[in-house]
């Protein structure tokens, strides 16, 4: 009885959390935190890049970021088809890649409401809903086994395999279930009710492990990872850097970046997470240029891949 009276309090305690407020708080924390190194070193900064020595590099950066997003679109295709829907062209990949840069519109829903009336037109709102739903927690999954790489540190990283462990046929209602409490606002933007005995009703999973999806995902997260690293090259070509410790503290920052929906595109969490785990490993300038070139090649990817979609948006408002 004991424990009975103690989880309900728990529960209320948890439920009466603004989570939202706290997600806001942690971003404009991390934004700040950003800004004051910033300036606190705005004299050693220089963004003057010599085009014909490291125009090379920068360029290269950018295709990765290109490849990305490509690889990302890959991995929810293959979300979309684990959970029954086959398609044959590659139209899905396209309509991800082109309506990609909405992650950035306040809100950290647009994307997600494109995505979900396209699959909805050519399938059925469950799938659409729930294979939308579901991919931050891939993308999350992906990161967090990339991190865990940081076992050769500390023990600590293996938990990060956790969200790993549900990723399954058994499971994945489960998260469903807790994805659809947390996304409420998604629910109210789409009119969807949102109902515990909408999840298994016109879905089927065709096997026990999204195994070409996560690999995609991996592959998402791999290739943001390259871009970032000749970024910081091109600004810090150093032989001491441990390749290892910058994917783990780079996949985690990013990942600290997505489950931060206050934060357009994870913008100022990504690079305030990076800044505080890099330490004194990378001199402060160097990672402050580092950062913000990368940001800004990343940006440019989305939306040089996202231009057509935007054009056509504003030639309907016209």
């Amino acid at each position: 009885m004991r424990f009975s009276k103690r989880n309900k309090q728990y529960s209320k305690f948890f439920k009466n959390i603004n989570f939202g407020c706290l997600k806001i708080i942690f971003f404009i924390t991390s934004l700040s935190y950003f800004c004051i190194y910033f300036f606190d070193n705005i004299d050693q900064i220089s963004f003057d890049v010599n085009l014909e020595r490291n125009g090379i590099n920068l360029f290269l950066s950018f295709l990765f970021c290109i490849l990305s997003i490509y690889l990302n679109a890959y991995a929810w295709k293959y979300i979309v088809k684990w959970f029954g829907k086959e398609f044959k062209s590659n139209n899905l990949v396209s309509f991800y890649v082109l309506t990609n840069i909405l992650k950035y519109v306040p809100g950290g829903v647009w994307h997600f409401v494109e995505r979900f009336n396209f699959i909805k037109k050519i399938s059925n709102p469950q799938i659409a809903l729930y294979s939308t739903l579901i991919e931050p927690y891939f993308m999350l999954s992906g990161s967090f086994l990339l991190a865990s790489m940081g076992l050769l540190f500390s023990p600590f990283y293996f938990f990060l395999i956790i969200p790993l462990v549900f990723l399954n046929r058994k499971f994945i209602f489960l998260i469903l279930k807790r994805l659809g409490s947390l996304k409420g606002k998604a629910f109210e933007v789409l009119r969807i009710p949102n109902s515990n005995g909408q999840f298994k009703k016109k879905i089927n999973i065709i096997s026990f492990f999204p195994t070409r999806a996560l690999f995609f995902e991996i592959g998402f997260v791999l290739s943001k990872f390259i871009g970032f690293y000749i970024c910081l090259n091109t600004f810090y070509a150093s032989h001491t850097l441990n390749i290892i410790f910058l994917l783990v503290i780079f996949s985690l920052s990013w990942s600290l970046g997505l489950v931060v929906p206050a934060a357009p595109g994870g913008v100022g969490v990504f690079e305030a997470c990076l800044l505080l785990l890099v330490g004194k490993s990378i001199p402060q300038n160097i990672i402050l240029i580092s950062l913000v070139y990368f940001r800004f090649i990343s940006t440019s990817a989305d939306l040089f891949l996202s231009l057509p979609f935007l054009i056509r948006k504003l030639s309907k408002r016209i």
